[in-house]
């Protein structure tokens, strides 16, 4: 053994040889240096109170036999002191050797209570903590003294510690993350996503959308930019454009006609394009707004148009190419949080530094902040006192009916046995001190 261990459990089997209540073998706890130390204690008070039985006892025999000498009056009462005395230092020793064994070996009922009585005692033990430690009202209450809320916040507001609670918590993050298989969180992502889109009609928040981008002018600067390519298009390739306007001619028509017919459909399409790029009010860019104010109306009040909108989004969700984009999400975000977690000097670290700052201050200084803190942190640990207390205090009682019963009287005597032997101590004083009052008043009424 590397070292004495403060509890280790020793396999013994039953009395009857079969399993006990913790199994087939019932646990005991080993005595440690510290409870050797108590039962050399516990002996010596019982060789000061056994002392002190024999002392009255020696007391009375002389104090006896002085008295047939014709000592005087006065060994009468040492007598009956030391009569009493050795009653009442016999009725205690009784009394306490019999919690833990029977006196002088003689099976006397009521006798050897904590070994033969150590179940029941172990659920009387159990009931008490139950009703006494373990109650709403107590628990409120004992919480309620500790003020953890103004506690917490003191202590989090410390920037040492906010450090370290965010040092655990990205550790908590990294480590969630990492035993979450990819596969089954995109499958939640992916199934939650594709739910959520197909529970909610998409076409009239596009159309409010759409709407409001027309009312507000922003549309343009997309149409300015798609107007200025178009442009910049048909000055570089002035040949492409004239190559397909005379692969589209019939064959019959001469070369010269179609390259003529080419130049023609240039032109017209380069001057309409400058056109509509230099003048705001052109005529095409009017149709341009309206024809989107009234797609933005029928996006929101058509039901036709609001029926495709929705059999397109239907078609676009199902297609495999979207829903590993979906899937691909998942990884990609669990990357950046695994990196801002590792990091230290992470946005994502540094905010929730800040924020626990922030909220251990309010919670330092703010009596409503405070009382929320309170107020969560008792019904939490009400509702596991109240949930769970027959599981709690059934810890108890098992563990003590695992506990071999000759093992545990040997260890509870260590612990009280000494104060116990006060005990007999006491009873030999009082019953010495009762003695001596008991003869003097009636010598005093005999007289």
């Amino acid at each position: 053994m590397c070292g004495i261990t403060e509890r280790v459990e020793l396999m013994e089997p039953t009395e009857t040889g079969t399993p006990g209540r913790a199994g087939s073998y019932r646990t005991m706890t080993a005595f440690t240096p510290a409870d050797e130390e108590r039962r050399r204690g516990v002996r010596r008070m019982k060789l000061t109170a056994t002392g002190m039985l024999l002392f009255v006892a020696v007391v009375y025999v002389l104090a006896t036999l002085a008295g047939h000498q014709g000592a005087g009056q006065w060994t009468r009462y040492v007598a009956a002191a030391a009569e009493a005395g050795m009653v009442g230092a016999l009725a205690d020793w009784f009394a306490v050797t019999a919690l833990f064994r029977h006196p002088l070996g003689l099976p006397i009922p009521h006798t050897a209570i904590i070994p033969t009585k150590k179940d029941q005692l172990g659920v009387s033990l159990g009931e008490f903590v139950g009703e006494n430690f373990l109650s709403e009202d107590v628990v409120r209450q004992r919480l309620r003294a500790v003020g953890i809320g103004s506690r917490l916040g003191v202590w989090l507001a410390e920037p040492e510690h906010a450090d370290r609670v965010t040092a655990e918590l990205a550790t908590a993050l990294r480590g969630a993350l990492t035993v979450l298989r990819d596969s089954d969180v995109q499958a939640v992502v992916g199934e939650a996503i594709t739910r959520r889109a197909d529970a909610q009609e998409i076409a009239p928040g596009i159309g409010k959308m759409l709407e409001k981008i027309v009312a507000d002018g922003g549309h343009r600067r997309a149409v300015d930019l798609v107007v200025s390519r178009a442009h910049d298009w048909l000055v570089l390739h002035r040949d492409d454009v004239m190559v397909a306007v005379e692969g589209g001619a019939p064959g019959w028509t001469p070369r010269f006609v179609d390259r003529k017919v080419g130049e023609r459909v240039y032109k017209e399409l380069l001057r309409f394009v400058t056109e509509m790029r230099d003048m705001p009010s052109h005529p095409a860019r009017g149709a341009l707004d309206r024809f989107l104010t009234d797609f933005a109306s029928d996006l929101q009040s058509d039901t036709d148009t609001r029926a495709r909108v929705e059999r397109l989004k239907g078609e676009v969700l199902g297609r495999g190419e979207v829903q590993d984009l979906i899937a691909s999400a998942w990884t990609a975000v669990r990357s950046m949080i695994v990196a801002a977690a590792d990091d230290e000097h992470s946005q994502l670290r540094q905010r929730v530094r800040a924020a626990l700052l922030s909220l251990g201050a309010r919670m330092a200084t703010e009596p409503k902040v405070q009382g929320k803190v309170d107020s969560w942190v008792e019904g939490a640990a009400v509702h596991v006192v109240t949930t769970y207390r027959k599981e709690i205090t059934s810890l108890i009682t098992d563990t003590v009916a695992g506990w071999d019963a000759e093992h545990t009287t040997r260890k509870i005597e260590a612990h009280i046995g000494r104060d116990l032997q006060f005990i007999r101590i006491n009873g030999t004083v009082v019953g010495s001190l009762a003695g001596v009052v008991i003869y003097a008043v009636s010598r005093g009424l005999g007289a």
